[in-house]
């Protein structure tokens, strides 16, 4: 595990942009000084290779500020993944970075987030703080989900950036 030395000793972090600079460069690496670190993977995020062992460079952005990783999750307040600047990013549980999604998810048949069908009828529910809280019965797919994205902000407002 990378300690905030070794990653200061071998990268500068700018805290506007969220870039990790190379000041050293290293053996079997690509990445010269000067060149930015982290290559995007599938799900979006900034990635990177450091000492033989990979790594999220949100979750670096943390070690180089504070000293220690977050115990939990980072949060990306935009939900832009590769916005690590540091006022674009928030240590959370993992029911606060699910709320600030609002994107579907995969396995959601639908296509929109909160909702679902019951024989003819669209309905709108949101989860908050373990529990489902139910916003109505609709007509179409399109109304359960706008119920739902108006809630969100009020429900989810800690954590949602609308």
């Amino acid at each position: 595990m990378i300690t905030q030395e070794r990653l200061k000793e071998l990268f500068s972090y700018d805290t506007e942009t969220g870039n990790f600079t190379v000041l050293k460069n290293r053996k079997g690496s690509s990445k010269k000084i000067g060149c930015i670190l982290g290559s995007k993977n599938k799900a979006g995020y900034l990635e990177a290779d450091i000492d033989g062992k990979r790594y999220y460079l949100h979750r670096l952005s943390f070690l180089y500020i504070n000293g220690i990783f977050p115990d939990n999750f980072v949060d990306h307040k935009n939900r832009k993944k590769c916005d690590n600047s540091w006022s674009n990013l928030r240590c959370a549980t993992p029911q606060q970075n699910v709320e600030n999604d609002v994107l579907p998810r995969r396995n959601g048949s639908l296509g929109y987030r909160g909702v679902y069908k019951v024989k003819n009828k669209f309905y709108a529910k949101i989860n908050h703080q373990k529990k489902q809280i139910h916003l109505g019965a609709y007509s179409t797919p399109e109304e359960a989900s706008i119920a739902y994205l108006k809630s969100k902000p009020l429900i989810h407002s800690n954590f949602h950036q609308g």
